[in-house]
């Protein structure tokens, strides 16, 4: 029996007329403009059949398709069939992870009175929380998320957790501080030349040994959005004679130029090389602690974003380590299938869509200023955003999910926060709890037809 507050917010069936005629949404970077129109797919308006099917059915508890099947391990894993990357959960069902980010409470005065008025007590949040997603077609949770409440409900989602290794020793050796959205180093450049790191990184992964044996942890992320630049090798260079960085950046170039070589010595093919060795040697470190502490779940590495997505030798490094690459996907309205299809061609992995969203003008109180996702001037449009863009991934045939990022819309009286979440619309749900109903029955739609949509872009039915 679904709680009163489940039942009020049961989402309306009549939505294939409402959006039947959607061709084009207005965007923005920021609030201000400038402004550009988007051609934009819904399920309604541009695959019909697939929107007036029943919803996926007959699936495992975790999640997955139970009429398709690969072999059963007891954990997740990915695997290519029939030219298309899957997750095959535990059970040997296909998957795809719909997940949300930052599934946690918000911590100030007028939060909390709205989180008590709503559900009593912090310990009502949890189980009805976890019913709320998927009762929306979420299978599953993002990073910074309070697993130990969610993993106690009984509705449980695939989870997913994220260890820090490099910034949580930047923390203990010093030198790192904060950037909007991620830990800032000097000079952009990460302490993977640090004898020390290695050791860091063993010690720090014993951490993993309490969830090595969970079947609904579906994998582990190493950090968030490390500045993994071409121009590092010159950034170590510049670091003082005596670091640890520039004398293995010096050695790197001294070998491919001369005992004599410089930095006015530097080429494009340079940069490239010593890139995808700082990316190889990042993470060959970090999974090797992992996998001996946690040798049954995916790794998925540190959440590639911004230029660094668009470097074959960044995600050539990550194939040789990683089971699958996590991405922060912004700055994109649909999927570009060139650009995706280079990650899986360079990796040899699929890919997890890791964050992306759009704000909403209309969202009462929030400037919209910060963050990195798109602008759009209603909920409906953020709807339109999140079925024209989980359309082109589903599309592209080597995503395995994507994780809308957040939960929850941030708070102007948390002072506290991330510089990047102080003023924005980029929760499911207000910071008083009150869900945004065209995003997520939008939400709904794509989550709940993704098999169907998947059979119909393979031909299968």
């Amino acid at each position: 029996m679904k709680s009163p507050l489940l039942s009020a917010l049961l989402l309306s069936a009549a939505w294939l007329p409402a959006l039947s005629a959607v061709e084009n949404v207005a965007v923005a970077t920021k609030p201000a403009g400038p402004w550009k129109t988007y051609p934009t797919r819904t399920l309604a308006a541009d695959f019909p059949a697939v929107a007036a099917a029943p919803v996926d059915a007959g699936l495992d508890r975790f999640g997955g398709r139970t009429d398709r099947r690969a072999r059963a391990t007891g954990f997740f894993r990915a695997e290519r069939i029939d030219g298309r990357w899957w997750l095959v959960d535990p059970e040997g069902g296909l998957f795809i992870h719909r997940a949300v980010v930052s599934v946690s409470q918000l911590r100030t005065p007028g939060a909390a009175a709205a989180l008590r008025q709503k559900w009593g007590d912090e310990a009502g949040w949890a189980p009805q929380t976890a019913a709320w997603l998927h009762e929306l077609g979420f299978n599953g949770l993002g990073a910074w998320t309070d697993t130990e409440r969610l993993r106690a409900a009984p509705q449980k989602l695939a989870y997913t957790l994220i260890w820090n290794f490099m910034s949580g020793y930047g923390k203990k050796r010093g030198g790192t501080y904060q950037l909007p959205g991620h830990t800032g180093y000097p000079k952009d450049t990460i302490f993977v030349f640090d004898p020390e790191f290695e050791t860091f990184c063993e010690g720090h992964a014993q951490q993993l040994a309490a969830t090595k044996d969970d079947p609904w942890l579906l994998g582990h992320f190493t950090d968030n959005e490390l500045p993994l630049k071409r121009e590092v090798l010159g950034n170590y260079l510049a670091l003082p004679a005596t670091d640890p960085g520039h004398q293995a950046a010096l050695k790197f170039l001294r070998e491919r130029h001369g005992a004599k070589a410089s930095v006015k010595d530097l080429s494009d093919a340079d940069k490239v090389a010593f890139l995808e060795l700082v990316v190889d040697r990042y993470l060959g470190m970090v999974t090797r602690a992992i996998r001996k502490v946690d040798p049954n779940h995916l790794i998925l590495g540190s959440r590639f974003h911004g230029m660094q997505t668009r470097y074959p030798e960044t995600f050539r490094a990550a194939g040789r380590h990683l089971d699958v690459v996590a991405v922060n996907y912004y700055h994109a309205w649909s999927a570009d299938p060139e650009l995706v299809g280079m990650w899986e061609r360079e990796s040899g992995k699929p890919y997890l869509v890791t964050e992306w969203y759009a704000k909403g003008l209309d969202a009462p109180g929030l400037a919209n200023v910060t963050g990195a996702g798109w602008v759009v001037k209603t909920q409906r449009d953020r709807g339109r955003f999140y079925e024209n863009f989980t359309l082109s991934l589903l599309e592209a045939k080597n995503c395995v999910g994507w994780h809308w990022f957040k939960y929850i819309d941030n708070d102007p009286d948390d002072t506290k926060s991330d510089p990047s979440n102080r003023d924005s619309n980029k929760g499911v749900m207000s910071n008083r709890y009150v869900p945004y109903a065209e995003l997520v029955n939008a939400m709904q739609r794509v989550n709940t037809h993704t098999y169907r949509f998947i059979d119909f872009v393979d031909g299968r039915k």
